[in-house]
């Protein structure tokens, strides 16, 4: 199997995978997606041999138009363009996975200021707003006044960015000062690991500590329920635990797995290289161009 792993920049999560793929002596071409460019008619030479290409780009916007020109060349892509598209706006996120029937927290999405606020007051201090597209935690904030809900309304319509300007607000879950991350491929979990924090926010890209977490039933369904939801692949989905049960507040497309990884007795990129040689390698897309 010949795979191509598109790439903006090398971390650990891509060195395990291409350690792994290396070692069952799978051929790897590293595609660095700021050295191509695409063809709308034809594709490259190069990518003309590839069974299958994984997306690892870490800016979404590379990584959405990417997506679309390797299927269009008839490649198969992990993960497929209709998921990173959905995957990587929260707005999106939030749609699929309340329409498939998944619990998820409570979201409304506003496009003014005025109208922001009106979402905050209704859901009550504390609350969380959030940027449609990101991650790491990054621009995320707890709203705990009217005060902070003026002031940080107003910094985001300052950004300039139009996403800056969609409002995504979210009910603030109490979680046990922790969250669950899966891996898992078209809904099956390969490993889990609990992130906790004193801080409200329990990424692992933000110092969270890591342990493995045992999913029960419940679990395992939302987490295929999920990955459903968002039309499947290699995928990350958080979950948090409540009083109700478990809640999925995200579902993530280029999901990093070397916290995951050190957490676990699993080989997490090795368990990835088995599901791309059982499943992915073997389909044939539709050629679109």
């Amino acid at each position: 199997m010949k795979v191509g792993i598109l790439y903006s920049r090398i971390r650990k999560d891509e060195k395990l995978l291409l350690n792994a793929l290396r070692e069952r002596d799978h051929e790897v071409e590293k595609i660095d997606v700021r050295k191509q460019t695409f063809d709308i008619s034809e594709a490259p030479a190069a990518f003309a041999d590839l069974d299958v290409v994984v997306d690892r780009c870490l800016a979404t916007s590379r990584s959405l138009y990417a997506t679309q020109f390797f299927e269009s060349y008839g490649i198969p892509v992990v993960n497929s363009h209709e998921t990173a598209d959905i995957c990587a706006d929260k707005v999106k996120n939030s749609l699929a996975l309340e329409r498939a029937g998944v619990p998820t927290p409570a979201t409304k999405v506003a496009f003014t200021k005025e109208t922001a606020l009106e979402a905050i007051e209704e859901f009550g201090y504390p609350c969380v707003l959030k940027p449609v597209v990101g991650s790491w935690g990054r621009l995320m904030a707890k709203i705990d006044s009217p005060d902070a809900a003026e002031a940080i309304l107003e910094h985001k319509a300052t950004l300039g960015h139009y996403e800056h300007k969609i409002f995504y607000v979210q009910e603030f879950v109490e979680k046990p000062g922790r969250d669950i991350r899966v891996v898992a491929t078209d809904g099956e979990p390969i490993a889990a690991m609990v992130r906790s924090s004193d801080h409200w926010i329990t990424n692992a890209a933000k110092g969270a500590e890591t342990d493995v977490f045992e999913l029960d039933d419940e679990a395992r369904d939302l987490v295929e329920r999920a990955s459903d939801a968002v039309g499947g692949g290699l995928l990350g989905v958080d979950l948090m635990e409540t009083a109700e049960g478990y809640t999925v507040h995200e579902v993530n497309h280029t999901v990093e797995f070397k916290a995951l990884d050190g957490a676990v007795e699993t080989d997490v990129a090795g368990a990835v290289v088995d599901w791309l040689e059982t499943n992915v390698a073997a389909e044939e897309p539709e050629v679109t161009a």
